[in-house]
């Protein structure tokens, strides 16, 4: 049978991290391979793919237009130049509403599939006029990223261990999103002089984007070399990899302005803590969805003294919002848990092929819209 092959693109680390577990799921399958690009900054391929596993396949833009690829996979609005054609699918990536995600302003029906984290944005997209509604493109998925959140496969303890912190203290992670407007550009330095100081542990996880010492991303500021002689402490660390998720489960508390993690962190169930600035909201174009479900799900403050007070009332009071945030996680994670078993029984249709009997418990819902949307 000849080999299907699949072309995924990406713009940073985080693009690989959403499709990892999908292509986790089908690797071992003779009849698909995978290869990896990155159309639009070509000369950081080995730095986006830098987690992946030895042996992935990764291939410059300008060889790949030459392939003939059966799908063309990307978590991010981009789009290889393929003059021999291919089924283009989008999966997106986060869940944050940002940057016209939840409401495009240009249409979406180029792409064959659209493999949709949740109905709300789903429904979404369907109000902004990118898709019709009996669109055959769309998917219900969910996002393969988080089902290690739900799955039991990541251990508190064993994360610990691995970051060397003391298990015995409550760990409170730090995860701004990027921007010149973000957190970390307002207060993050005068926010972790102070949490650094408590009895607690202190993880912080950056984002791809503020690792950019382009001004648009990272204010130009080297974010990496400004923080580690505070995280230098033997109960603080800056987490490097690209995937959140370890850290996510390690915290009892998350402190974050407006990210995707700090919605796939209610999954967990645990206190989350908002800062609010209104001119990362502006700036980021976030849907006004979004913005009220992470500030119901959330404690909010403005500054590094009311962050402060807000960690340690939520280390006395964990179940505090607990309600709230279970009802916003299942609104915004379509059956977590299972997700990448039903984006690869979703790919395997694009690429005409049966899927193996252990993903058909997970096709049942893959095709059709949810009546609700």
């Amino acid at each position: 049978m000849r080999i299907r092959q699949v072309l995924v693109d990406g713009r940073t680390p985080v693009n690989y991290e959403m499709v990892a577990p999908v292509v986790e799921t089908m690797r071992a399958d003779p009849r698909v391979r995978f290869a990896f690009t990155a159309s639009e900054d070509p000369d950081r391929l080995a730095d986006i793919y830098r987690n992946a596993p030895a042996g992935t396949r990764l291939i410059g833009s300008a060889r790949a237009a030459f392939h003939k690829w059966d799908a063309y996979l990307t978590s991010d609005f981009m789009w290889a130049t393929l003059p021999r054609g291919t089924v283009r699918i989008q999966m997106f990536h986060g869940v944050a509403g940002k940057y016209g995600f939840d409401s495009p302003q240009e249409s979406m029906r180029a792409w064959h599939r659209l493999f949709f984290v949740n109905e709300r944005r789903l429904r979404n997209v369907v109000n902004a006029g990118a898709i019709d509604a009996d669109s055959d493109a769309p998917r219900l998925v969910g996002m393969p990223k988080v089902d290690c959140l739900v799955d039991g496969t990541l251990q508190r303890e064993r994360i610990l261990a691995d970051f060397d912190l003391d298990p015995a203290r409550p760990t409170v992670l730090y995860a701004p999103t990027w921007s010149p407007a973000s957190s970390l550009n307002r207060m993050g330095v005068s926010l972790l002089e102070r949490l650094v100081s408590l009895p607690i542990n202190v993880i912080v996880k950056l984002h791809d984007r503020s690792r950019d010492l382009r001004e648009q991303y990272s204010g130009g500021i080297d974010w990496v070399a400004r923080l580690t002689p505070l995280l230098s402490r033997p109960n603080t660390r800056l987490a490097l990899h690209a995937n959140i998720t370890p850290c996510l489960v390690a915290a009892d508390v998350m402190i974050t302005d407006h990210s995707s993690a700090g919605f796939e962190y209610l999954l967990l169930d645990r206190p989350l803590i908002r800062i609010e600035l209104s001119d990362l909201i502006r700036q980021a174009n976030v849907h006004q969805d979004y913005v009220q479900l992470l500030a119901d799900a959330s404690t909010d403050v403005q500054s590094p003294e009311g962050a402060v007070h807000a960690v340690e009332e939520a280390l006395a009071d964990p179940a505090d919002l607990s309600a709230i945030r279970r009802r916003i996680a299942a609104d915004l994670f379509y059956r977590p848990g299972t997700a990448s078993a039903r984006c690869a029984s979703a790919l395997y249709d694009v690429l005409e092929l049966a899927a193996p009997a252990t993903l058909t418990s997970a096709t049942r819902e893959v095709n059709p819209w949810p009546q609700s949307a």
